[in-house]
């Protein structure tokens, strides 16, 4: 499949969610014992922790079909990024994706700036740039840090040599 054909099928999956009519594909237990020897995620997926936004659920996909790394604010740190690099460069993930949602709780805890107990704060440290690049913009100031912050993780992204070649 091409990565425009991939595209396709996530947002027809995200649709069916949207309007009630999820198909579930690949969740039977064959399709477990089909890729218990191994898997090719056709995308991999960039998404926040948060328990409202299960991606294989919103885009009506099963098992196998994602490679999704999952972390607070949907950061790119060293580590997501290596699991990037494995889910696109050995795994042959085509589509690339970093999912923001509405509402994201540590983007808005980044936006507060008050201090936070543990390593959160290393979280609210990599969402910061996407929400100082955010302030002053029309709209909904939330909703602007979101996609900003998935602007600069995709920044992030672009700048690990691995995902910058397979880019190319």
């Amino acid at each position: 499949m091409s990565p425009d054909e991939i595209l396709e099928i996530l947002m027809a999956g995200n649709k069916r969610f949207v309007e009630n009519k999820r198909t579930n594909p690949n969740v039977s237990f064959a399709r477990l014992t089909e890729v218990a020897t191994g898997q090719n995620p056709f995308a991999s997926i960039v998404s926040c922790a948060d328990s409202r936004v299960p991606v294989e659920i919103i885009f009506d996909r099963g098992l196998g079909d994602l490679f999704v790394i999952r972390e607070a604010g949907n950061i790119t740190t060293p580590e997501e990024i290596g699991s990037i690099e494995f889910g696109t460069l050995v795994l042959g993930s085509k589509v690339l994706m970093v999912l923001g949602h509405e509402n994201c709780g540590v983007v808005k805890a980044s936006m507060d700036g008050k201090p936070v107990p543990g390593q959160i704060g290393s979280i609210i440290a990599a969402i910061k740039p996407g929400v100082e690049a955010a302030k002053g913009q029309p709209g909904n100031p939330v909703e602007n840090a979101v996609k900003a912050n998935v602007f600069q993780q995709i920044k992030i992204l672009n700048s690990s040599p691995v995902i910058s070649q397979l880019v190319k």
